[in-house]
Parts: C-alpha cells; structure tokens; sequence
C-alpha cells in the first residue's frame, strides 16, 4: 500500500500578497520567448544532439520566431562549446537574436564561460546557484548568508569578466529550485544580485524564478511571483523571466498563471522536452493565446514539419494526443461529436464567417497545416451517419439524403467493426461505391426514350438476368415513367420513396448524382446512387442500383 505519510509540501507560499492576478481572465500579449531546448532539452536526452543536428534545429527555431535561444553550457562539454563557437565564427547569429549560455557561479565555469562566448554579437550570460532549504541542508550545508554570498560573488565576477571579454553581453540570475526556497530569501538573494548588477532600463537584466521541481498547485507559483514581482528592486529595469518544470504534469498552468502574475518571459522547450518529466511546452503555451486571438510571435503554422523534425534530431516521439501537434489532437470519432463537427463547419460555411467557433474544434486545423477530411472526421465503428456523410460531401461531393446516410452509416461501422480498424476516406468511398453506385446486376438499363403528353411514357430497353427486354410505361415524370416499367418487367412492387440529384463536379464535363431510395412490399427500404453526365441517366442508374440492391436482399 502507498503511504502517503511520508510525503509534506516542500513549498513556501508567500503569507501576503495583493493577488491581482486572480481577476485576470486571459493573458493580453505574448511574453518574451527564450527557448531553451539546445540546453536544458539536449540534456535530457537519451542520445544529445551532435554539432550538425544541433545546427539544423537552430535553424529550425529561428524558423519559428525564436528571438533568444539558450544554445547550451559550453564549460560542460565539447560538443556544447563547439557549437557555440561554430554559431559566433561562421556569423550564424541573426541581428535580432540573442543566444544564451548558462553558467554555475563558480570562478572556473564561469571563466570558461565568457572564454567560449566572446566576440558574440549578443549574448546572455545566465548564472545560477541552488538556493533552496534541502539544497542547502543537504547538498551544500551552508547557511543561508553563505549561499546568497555564492551568489554575490558570482554576479561580481559575471561584471568583471563582461568588461574585459569582446562581446555584447547581458545578464540573468536564477535562484535554482525557487519553487523550494523560502520566498522572502529567494527575493533576498535576488536583490543581492541586482544591487551587484546595477541593471538599467535601457539594459535590463533578467531575474529567472524557475520551477526546477513542480511542488505546489499552480496558483501558489503565481502568488510567488507577484510577491516577487511587487517587491524585486530596480524593477523597471528587471525581466521577470519563468522556467517552469512539469513534475506534477501542470508546467503550462504554471507558466500562465505566472504571466497573469507579472512574469515577462518565458523558457521553454519545443513538446514539452526536458529533465525527467519536462519542461514547459512553448508549442502548447504559444497556441494557447493563439486561440484567445493574441499573437504568439512564434509561427508553427507548419506543425507536421515541426514534428517530423523534432522526432528526427532529437530521437523522441510527439504523442497522438500532444496538444496541438498530435496526429488524433483534432480527431473525432464519436458519432455525437462528428455530427455536431460536420455541422458546425456546415453552418460556418453557409454564413461566410471569418471567426472561428465549431463544436470541439477550438482550433482551425488548417491553422497548423492539418485538413479536415483525413485529420478531423476520422471513421471507425464508433462513428456516426454525419461524420461518414460529412467525409463523402467534404472529400468526394457527394450529398446523401439523410435516411440514406443513415444507412450507409450502419453499413460503414460493420465494415470496420468486422475488420477492426480505421478506415480511410479512400475505403469510406470505395465501400460507398460498391454498396449503391450503379450497380447493373440483374438489372441493367441500356436506354430509355421519352415522349411527353399528359403523362410521360417511357420506352426501356433493358437486360434482365442478361435477356434483353423492352418495356414500355408512363408515369407522372420521366423516373416514374422508367420506375413502372421496370416494374411490370420484373414483376415485383415497389415505391419510388426518395429522389435526390445534385452536381457531382463543375466545368463543361461535369457529372450528376442522382440518389433514389424505394420501399418495397413487405416494407424493407433499398437504396441506390447513379453517377452520369446526364442528370436523367444518373437518375435512372440510381433507380435501377436500388433495384438491384432490393433484388440481391431477396436472394
């Protein structure tokens, strides 16, 4: 059994705060965006990134709008110091770009720092240390004075070293594992290192209160970071900047709540990659505000794109249900849910609406390079007439009256229930076609010649059991004309109960489809389609495919 006795709250909530975030109801713009998935993400993988992988996915987030990417710890390996050189000698660094690289505040790492990233165009140096109560009783056995001191003299040695080295070089702190420091001590160390920095508006410094370790609820973060925010020195010229973790599976609620807070910016990594359960998900967060209508400044209109690349360098795998990305994200096979869907892109349509509001579709799937046919209505047992209509009108043009759609429907989800698995819109009409489109078997129509007076008579020459027959009738129209004649030819009765035509295609050459449902004596119910140039012939291969559907169920 699990004992949760062993287990109390890590945490320390702020005992005062303002909670003006509480009253905000969505965020108004997008934060500043520092990617950090060619540090922390590279890290975190099974097999990190080579030099010419890394290069590829740099390119891919400069593609994406990245304006600040952490590209690595360049005193922890080779590879991470080659690739930083690589970026600043081959001039690889956008005008607009700021890259990033994070240092310990210790003398060495530090020194090997700024050794690595001189001569940069512009560059963040980000210097951390652990501050919180079980770092400090259990790693490092300091006292709380001689933590905030290593913070203090590595401030003073970041300064230091940025005057000597050729470069352009702006400055963040992190107290790692803020969400297990005391809040009152995080802020104070904080200030430590601000009155060491002496930031300006003009040049900001960043102050990074990161989720190291997901503890608490969301909105106990967002109370730290108002508290935080309210209180942190040179405020007007500090970024209040958020690295959320994904321990307790709540990274996006607390990042959003942290920017209702008055955090500034943010760091994230592409589906959520990084240590152990993750990092904050830039895709999720950023399509997020997309969706309450704010521009994120970042571009993943290409997602499939995305994802192939992502999967590729960095060997992991996009989940089907990752938000936004996943292959079954705008899925629905549901037969509720495909009809309400089918209806809603229907009405859409019919209004001429920009906006976008379909039922359980919160984003337009073409936003993200997705379509509706092969993306959103997907077919299974599960499945209902709309959606199974909604994939023939959308991909083939074809418009079934609504008995006949239901009839299809039963008959397409016992086609995949008896297979087991999904079935694709090239199936849904293979299985369309062979079910109703004009079948010729026994009855076949090879043409039909009309004289108009009161009634319509109808002169037919058909093949019944392959014997030729001509046959002769009049009805109130041309199909009911066609329709009597082929009764008093099979002998057999039947009623001609629903008759539907529409264009199938446009242009000169384009075709009809007729689609005719009849009820017969005993009161079973058969359908039939019929596709032709000619609406009449389409019609009367609509009628006759219903027939011969009537005439196989008596077999």
């Amino acid at each position: 059994m699990m004992d949760a006795n062993k287990y109390k709250p890590g945490y320390f909530p702020p005992q005062e705060n303002e909670y003006r975030w509480v009253k905000k109801d969505h965020i108004e713009h997008a934060p500043m965006w520092c990617s950090v998935d060619l540090r922390d993400g590279n890290q975190a993988l099974v097999v990190p990134m080579d030099l010419e992988e890394k290069l590829e996915f740099y390119q891919m987030l400069l593609e994406i709008g990245f304006k600040e990417i952490e590209v690595g710890f360049p005193a922890a390996s080779e590879t991470e110091y080659e690739f930083l050189r690589t970026l600043i000698d081959h001039d690889l660094i956008p005008d607009d770009v700021t890259i990033q690289v994070l240092t310990q505040c210790r003398d060495h790492i530090i020194r090997k720092t700024f050794e690595a990233v001189k001569g940069a165009p512009r560059a963040v140096i980000h210097f951390y240390n652990s501050t919180s109560l079980a770092q400090r009783e259990q790693v490092f056995k300091k006292s709380k004075e001689e933590i905030k001191q290593i913070a203090i003299e590595g401030a003073r040695l970041v300064k230091k070293l940025s005057q000597e080295y050729e470069g352009n070089f702006l400055f963040e702190y992190s107290p790692e594992s803020f969400t297990g420091t005391e809040t009152d001590y995080a802020l104070e160390v904080c200030n430590a290192v601000l009155d060491v920095m002496q930031p300006t508006p003009d040049r900001p410094m960043i102050i990074n209160l990161p989720v190291t370790v997901e503890m608490s609820l969301p909105h106990v973060y967002a109370n730290q970071i108002e508290y935080c925010s309210d209180r942190l020195k040179y405020r007007d010229a500090v970024i209040l900047s958020t690295h959320p973790h994904n321990d307790r599976g709540t990274g996006v609620a607390d990042t959003e709540l942290a920017l209702l807070a008055g955090a500034q910016r943010v760091e994230c990594c592409l589906f959520g990659n990084g240590e152990r359960t993750g990092n904050v998900d830039a895709i999720t967060l950023a399509m997020n505000m997309y969706t309450h209508g704010v521009d994120p400044k970042l571009d993943f209109s290409n997602m499939p794109s995305i994802v192939e690349r992502y999967e590729r360098l960095t060997r992991m795998h996009v989940s089907p249900r990752q938000p936004y990305a996943g292959q079954l994200v705008f899925a629905a096979f549901s037969g509720s849910h495909q009809d309400a869907i089918a209806k809603g892109m229907k009405w859409r349509e019919d209004k001429e609406l920009l906006e976008w509001s379909v039922p359980y579709i919160p984003l337009d799937p073409h936003d993200v390079s997705r379509t509706y046919d092969s993306d959103v209505i997907r077919i299974n047992s599960q499945s209902g007439k709309g959606g199974i209509g909604y994939i023939l009108e959308t991909s083939y043009g074809y418009t079934l009256p609504p008995k006949m759609r239901e009839h299809f429907g039963y008959t397409v989800k016992s086609v995949s229930d008896h297979a087991h698995k999904e079935l694709s819109p090239e199936e849904v009409l293979e299985i369309f076609e062979k079910t109703y489109v004009n079948k010729d078997h026994p009855v076949y129509v090879r043409e039909a010649h009309f004289k108009q007076g009161r009634m319509t008579e109808a002169t037919v020459t058909a093949l019944i059991g392959g014997r030729k027959i001509e046959l002769v009738a009049v009805g109130n129209g041309r199909l009911d004309a066609v329709c009597n004649a082929l009764k008093e030819g099979l002998g057999v009765s039947f009623t001609l109960q629903s008759y539907n035509e529409h264009s199938l295609d446009q242009g000169s050459h384009s075709r009809a489809a007729g689609y005719v449902g009849i009820a017969w004596e005993d009161g079973h119910y058969t359908w039939g389609a019929g596709t032709d140039t000619d609406i009449i012939r389409a019609s009367i291969k609509a009628l006759v495919s219903a027939i011969n559907n009537g005439l196989k169920e008596e077999e």
